[in-house]
C-alpha cells in the first residue's frame, strides 16, 4: 500500500484535544458539516434555478409532441418535487458526515450476486452517467481529496478514510444525490439532463467547499502542516495492479472499488447480466474443459498467457479476427476460440488445463470479446480500418485485466486510446489518404501495442499523445483546406446569385418586347455583366444598382418609335444621360476605349435614323451591325441560359421523387450539424465518406469534403434527403466507439436466448 494512504501514526491535534477529545471531534466535524451544507445548498439552488430553461429549450427542439410532453411534464414534476429533492440530499450528505467518526467502516456495499437481478436500461443509463461524472471530478479534485481524507481520518481517530468512506467526496454526493432523485416521477431524459446540471453546478464547484474545510480543519489545528499533494499513483488509473488486487475490481470486493460506488455498480450489474445469460453459472468454463488442473488461474498466469499468445499475433504466427465475405458480418467463433486459444496456452504454462476460470476472469474475457465483435460489425468503421483495430483484441483484454476499471471509467487512456483511434478511422477511405499517413499512424499504433504492451498501461497514454499530435497536424491542414474550398464555394454562390438577380432584372424589363440586335445585346451581355459586379462590390440597396436599373429603364424607353416631335424631344433628352452611364458602365466591365467608342457610334447612328436625322460617315447597314456585334461578342455569355439555369436548378431531376418536409429524411437533414460524417453510395461509383463542412446561408446547400478537406460533393436540402429516403446516403454515428458498443453489449446480453460463447450454437 503507499505511503501517502497510511493513517499518521501520531495524530497532531490541539492540546486541547484530551479528555473532551469526544467533544472537540463532534465541533470539526460539525464546522466541515456546516460548510458542506451551506456550499451544497448554494449549488444546489444553482442547479434548480436552471433547470426550467434547460427543458424549455429541448421542449422547443422536441422532434415530436409526445417528447415535448415529456420535458414539459418533467418541468412541472421538477418544481413540485423540488423541495423534498433538495431536503433529502442535504439530510443525507449532513447525517453521513455527522456519523463519521462513529462507523467502523463506510456503509455503501456492493450488492450480493444473490441480490443481483436484471436492471432496467434506464437505470443502467443513469448508472453510467453518475459513473462518468464522479470519476472526472474525482481524477480532478485528487489534491484536495487526499488532504481532506487525511484530515478526516485523523479526525476519526486515525481510522483511514479514503474516497470510497468521504461523504463529500464527487461518487458518495452523486449516489446521494441519485437516492434523492427517486423522489422524482419524470421521464428518464429529464433525470439525464438533471445529471449534467449536478455536474455542471455542484461537482465543478467542489474545490471551493474542500479549500474552505481544509482550510478551517488546519485551522484547528488538524495537520497543518499536511502539504497539499496527491498521493502516489492519484492520477494512474484506479484498479491497476499497484492499486488493487486485480481479480477484486469487477466483483466489487477490492478495497480500490469503494472509491467509486458508481463504477462498482455497473460493473457488478454487467456481471449479473452474464450470470444470467449462463443461467445463474458464475463459472460456465467448468465441466467443458476436462476434470484436471488444478485452481483457476490467477491473474499473474492469465497474463502470461496473454503475452505469450500476443507475442504469436505480433508475429503473425497466431490468426487475428476478420471480416466474413466483407459483409461487415463478425466471426462469431472468434470469442471462443480465443478462449480456447488462452486455455490451451493456460496448460502449457501449468503443465495441465485449467477445469474452470474464475467467474471475474470469465466477465472480463466476453466483455473484451464482444466489445471487438461490435467493431467488426461497426459499420461507421471502413472495413480495412475494423480488421486492422481487431487485432487489439488480445493487448485491451490485458488492460481490462490489469484495471478492470477501463469499461466504467470514460476517461480512461486505453478507452480514449480506442475512441480516438476508431473516430481517425471513421473518415478514412484510399482515395482520402493517398500517401498512405493515417492508415500507417493506425497500423503503427496498432504495432507498438502488440509488440511492446506488457503490464505498463502508461503505454496508452503515451500513444494517445502520439495520436492527438499526429491529429492536431492533420487537422490544420485540413482546416485550411475547408476554408479555402468554403470562400471559394461562397464566392461562386455570390457571383452566381448576382447573376440571377442581374438576368431577372433585365428580362422582367424587356418582358417580351422585340428590341433593336444592338440594344437587345447591349443590355443582355455587357450590361448585364456591369449590374452583377455592382451587386458583387456595392450590393442591392446600393444607389449605383438603383442606377444600374434605371438605365435598363431608359434604355428600352428610347427604342419606342419617334412619331412625333414630342416623342423626338424626349428621347433627344434621354440620349446624353443614356450615353454618359452606357460609357462608365462599360468602362466598369473592362471594355476598351475604342471599342466603347465603336459601340456608341453605332448607337448614335441608330439613333439618328430614329430621328429622321442624316448619319454621318454612314456606313453599310450589314456592316455596322456585324461592326457592333464583335464588338458585343467580347462580353461573356448572354444573360438567357442564366435564366434558363435558374428555372432549372428550382426542380428536382425527372427520376428524383420529392421528399415531403416532414418525413424522418427531411428532419435528419435538417439535423445535421458541419462535422457530421456521411457515406454516400450512388449508383455506378464507389463509395464515399465525406463530412458535412459547410451549409451555406444563401442557397442552403450542404457542402462535403473528405478528410483532408477537400470538396467531395454539394447538395441542396431536399436533394439530400431524397439520397438518404433512398439509401444512396447514410449518416455515421457521432458518439464515442467505446459508448456505442457498451450499448450494444447491454442490449445483447438483455436480449432472450441471446447465444454463450462458451457453448455451441447448434
Amino acid at each position: 500500500m503507499n505511503e501517502a494512504f497510511e493513517p499518521p501514526k501520531i495524530v497532531p491535534l490541539a492540546p486541547r484535544l484530551d479528555a473532551t477529545a469526544g467533544e472537540r471531534v463532534g465541533e470539526l466535524l460539525n464546522a466541515v458539516r456546516g460548510i458542506a451544507g451551506k456550499r451544497l445548498q448554494q449549488c444546489l439552488g444553482n442547479l434548480f434555478e436552471h433547470v426550467d430553461d434547460a427543458l424549455f429549450d429541448l421542449a422547443e427542439k422536441a422532434e415530436n409532441n409526445a417528447t415535448q410532453t415529456h420535458y414539459f411534464d418533467g418541468m412541472r414534476e421538477v418544481r413540485k418535487r423540488r423541495p423534498a429533492i433538495e431536503r433529502q440530499f442535504l439530510t443525507a450528505v449532513n447525517r453521513e458526515l455527522g456519523g463519521l467518526a462513529s462507523r467502523a467502516a463506510p456503509n455503501a456495499s456492493a450488492p450480493t450476486m444473490a441480490e443481483l437481478s436484471l436492471v432496467a436500461d434506464a437505470e443502467l443509463e443513469e448508472s453510467l452517467a453518475i459513473t462518468s461524472m464522479s470519476s472526472k471530478h474525482e481524477s480532478r479534485l485528487a489534491r484536495d481529496l487526499f488532504a481532506i481524507n487525511q484530515r478526516l481520518s485523523v479526525i476519526c481517530g486515525g481510522r483511514k478514510i479514503d474516497d470510497g468512506g468521504n461523504p463529500i467526496a464527487p461518487a458518495a454526493l452523486s449516489q446521494a444525490f441519485r437516492q434523492a432523485l427517486k423522489e422524482l416521477g419524470a421521464d428518464m431524459r429529464v433525470k439525464l439532463l438533471i445529471y449534467k446540471l449536478f455536474d455542471r453546478y455542484v461537482l465543478s464547484t467542489l474545490e471551493d467547499l474542500y479549500a474552505e474545510a481544509n482550510a478551517e480543519l488546519a485551522r484547528a489545528g488538524v495537520l497543518p502542516q499536511l502539504r497539499p499533494v496527491a498521493p502516489r499513483g492519484a492520477g494512474a488509473p484506479r484498479g491497476s495492479a499497484q492499486a488493487a488486487p486485480a481479480g477484486a475490481a469487477m466483483a466489487g470486493t477490492g478495497m480500490d472499488e469503494a472509491a467509486d460506488p458508481a463504477a462498482a455498480e455497473l460493473l457488478q450489474t454487467l456481471h449479473g447480466l452474464f450470470v444470467a445469460r449462463r443461467g445463474g453459472d458464475a463459472s460456465p468454463l467448468a465441466g467443458q474443459v476436462g476434470d484436471a488442473g488444478g485452481p483457476p488461474p490467477s491473474v499473474s498466469e492469465l497474463l502470461g498467457a496473454l503475452s505469450v499468445l500476443q507475442t504469436q499475433l505480433a508475429a503473425g504466427s497466431m490468426p487475428a479476427p476478420s471480416l466474413v465475405s466483407g459483409a461487415g458480418s463478425f466471426d462469431r467463433e472468434a470469442v471462443a476460440q480465443l478462449k480456447e486459444q488462452l486455455l490451451g496456452q493456460l496448460g502449457a504454462l501449468r503443465g495441465a488445463r485449467p477445469s474452470h476460470v474464475a467467474s471475474i476472469d470469465e466477465d472480463t474475457i466476453d466483455l473484451v470479446g464482444m466489445l471487438f465483435e461490435f467493431i467488426l460489425e461497426d459499420q461507421t468503421l471502413p472495413a480495412e480500418m475494423q480488421v486492422m483495430l481487431a487485432r487489439l483484441q488480445i493487448p485491451y483484454l490485458k488492460a481490462a485485466i490489469l484495471d478492470r476499471k477501463m469499461f466504467a471509467h470514460r476517461q480512461h487512456p486505453a478507452r480514449r486510446l480506442l475512441d480516438a483511434l476508431a473516430e481517425q478511422a471513421k473518415g478514412w477511405s484510399p482515395e482520402s489518404d493517398r500517401d498512405g499517413r493515417l492508415h500507417d499512424k493506425v497500423k503503427s499504433i496498432v504495432d507498438q501495442l502488440l509488440h511492446e504492451f506488457d503490464d505498463d498501461l502508461g503505454i496508452f497514454e503515451r500513444l494517445l499523445l502520439d495520436l492527438q499530435q499526429f491529429h492536431e497536424l492533420n487537422r490544420r491542414r485540413s482546416e485550411l483546406a475547408e476554408q479555402r474550398v468554403a470562400e471559394s464555394t461562397r464566392g461562386r454562390e455570390k457571383l452566381e446569385q448576382a447573376r440571377r438577380r442581374a438576368a431577372r432584372e433585365i428580362v422582367d424589363r424587356i418582358d417580351g418586347r422585340k428590341l433593336p440586335p444592338l440594344v437587345h445585346e447591349v443590355l443582355a451581355r455587357a450590361w448585364a455583366n456591369h449590374l452583377v459586379l455592382v451587386l458583387l462590390r456595392q450590393g442591392e440597396e446600393s444607389a449605383e444598382f438603383r442606377d444600374g436599373l434605371r438605365f435598363v429603364d431608359d434604355f428600352i424607353a428610347s427604342t419606342r418609335p419617334a412619331q412625333d416631335a414630342t416623342a423626338r424631344q424626349q428621347l433627344r433628352q434621354l440620349l446624353p444621360g443614356i450615353e454618359r452611364a452606357l460609357r462608365q458602365g462599360l468602362a466598369n466591365v473592362a471594355f476598351q476605349p475604342q471599342d466603347i467608342e465603336r459601340l456608341l457610334a453605332q448607337l448614335r447612328d441608330w439613333y439618328r435614323q430614329q430621328l429622321g436625322e442624316p448619319v454621318r460617315d454612314a456606313a453599310p447597314a450589314a456592316d455596322a451591325e456585324a461592326d457592333a456585334a464583335n464588338v458585343i461578342a467580347a462580353i461573356p455569355e448572354s444573360i438567357q441560359p442564366i435564366v434558363e439555369q435558374a428555372e432549372a436548378a428550382d426542380e428536382l431531376p425527372e427520376e428524383s421523387v420529392p421528399v415531403a418536409t416532414d418525413s424522418p429524411e427531411w428532419q435528419q437533414v435538417e439535423a445535421l450539424q458541419p462535422g457530421v460524417w456521411l457515406e454516400f453510395q450512388l449508383p455506378d461509383e464507389p463509395m464515399v465518406r465525406a463530412k458535412l463542412s459547410w451549409i451555406s446561408p444563401m442557397s442552403g446547400r450542404y457542402l462535403f469534403v473528405n478528410r483532408r478537406g477537400l470538396k467531395v460533393a454539394d447538395y441542396a436540402p431536399q436533394e439530400l434527403a431524397v439520397l438518404l429516403a433512398g439509401g444512396h446516403a447514410q449518416v455515421l454515428a457521432t458518439n464515442a466507439l467505446f459508448d456505442r458498443a457498451m450499448s450494444a453489449i447491454v442490449s445483447r446480453l438483455r436480449q432472450p436466448g441471446t447465444p454463450d460463447p462458451n457453448t455451441d450454437d447448434e
